[in-house]
């Protein structure tokens, strides 16, 4: 098999007829492919979806630590 064959994962996509006129749209204002808009898409959905649960963790912790004086502050 030819290298580029085997440098990454392919699949099909099944996109309603809206949103694929929407990305046909897209793509040419922006001078790309729907292929990148897709790509894009998904990196960025990956990313902001870690981002969320680092800052669910980081507001958990801030919380915790802080649980004491903000039940002070409630009863102020």
């Amino acid at each position: 098999m030819p290298e580029w064959y085997h440098s990454g994962m392919a699949m099909t996509v099944r996109i309603p007829p809206e949103l694929d006129a929407q990305l046909s749209e897209l793509a040419e204002r922006r001078h790309t492919s729907k292929h990148a808009l897709l790509i894009e898409a998904a990196d960025r959905f990956v990313r902001e979806e870690v981002t969320t649960e680092e800052a669910v963790g980081i507001a958990l912790g801030v919380a915790d630590r802080y649980s004491e004086l903000m039940t002070k502050l409630e009863d102020a």
